[in-house]
């Protein structure tokens, strides 16, 4: 079984990189402040589930094989790209509505845990992270590695979520102040459309 002292020394270095801007939390931010909190937490949960299935490949050895093929990490990020465009339209077309629309459309928590998996998921980079994260806390000689990088995923989940989920209260409280006009929320959706597609310009140009 894992010690305690590598356990802390996990927990705390995977705060420090949820910290570090990326991808995930500013998308977690951006849907947070578009919104609401709530949507924002049902985003982090979704995303928490995409890195446990991070963590199940590379237990099972399938971020290394991913890693060989050049073709599977092309395609996995192209399909991540174009959702995030696709969640860039949406969000134009909903900033250039907004005036005549007071109420933007609510999301299922179903659908906003699924776009949190589809983000996470869909980004290639994240399971070569992970394949090369993970094995530096795991100690061979306790046995069963497999297990041992589950029970890290499990936690760098958790750190994640209480990371994320601190994030997407403090986004959500600011863009509720900010969309107290109508006109607030034109420029927020126009905002999230530009960092949509800024978030899928990156996933497409990583190499």
């Amino acid at each position: 079984m894992l010690s305690i002292e590598t356990l802390i020394a996990f927990s705390a270095t995977s705060a420090l990189l949820a910290l570090v801007p990326g991808p995930d939390n500013i998308f977690v931010m951006t849907q947070s402040a578009l919104v609401g909190r709530r949507a924002g937490l049902m985003v982090v949960l979704g995303l928490c589930c995409g890195l446990a299935v991070h963590t199940a490949a590379v237990a099972l050895g399938l971020a290394a094989a991913m890693q060989a093929v050049p073709a599977a990490f092309t395609v996995l990020k192209t399909l991540g790209a174009a959702y995030l465009v696709y969640l860039a339209w949406g969000a134009f077309r909903a900033g250039a509505s907004a005036l005549q629309n007071k109420e933007a459309p609510r999301l299922s928590p179903l659908r906003l845990v699924g776009r949190g998996m589809i983000m996470n998921i869909s980004n290639p980079k994240v399971a070569i992270f992970m394949l090369a994260f993970l094995p530096q806390f795991v100690n061979p000689a306790l046995g069963n590695v497999a297990m041992q990088i589950l029970i890290l995923g499990l936690v760098m989940a958790l750190v994640t979520l209480l990371v994320f989920g601190s994030l997407a209260v403090a986004a959500g409280m600011a863009g509720q102040k900010m969309a107290g006009t109508g006109k607030a929320q034109v420029i927020l959706q126009r905002v999230a459309g530009v960092v949509f597609l800024g978030l899928a310009f990156k996933l497409l140009t990583q190499k």
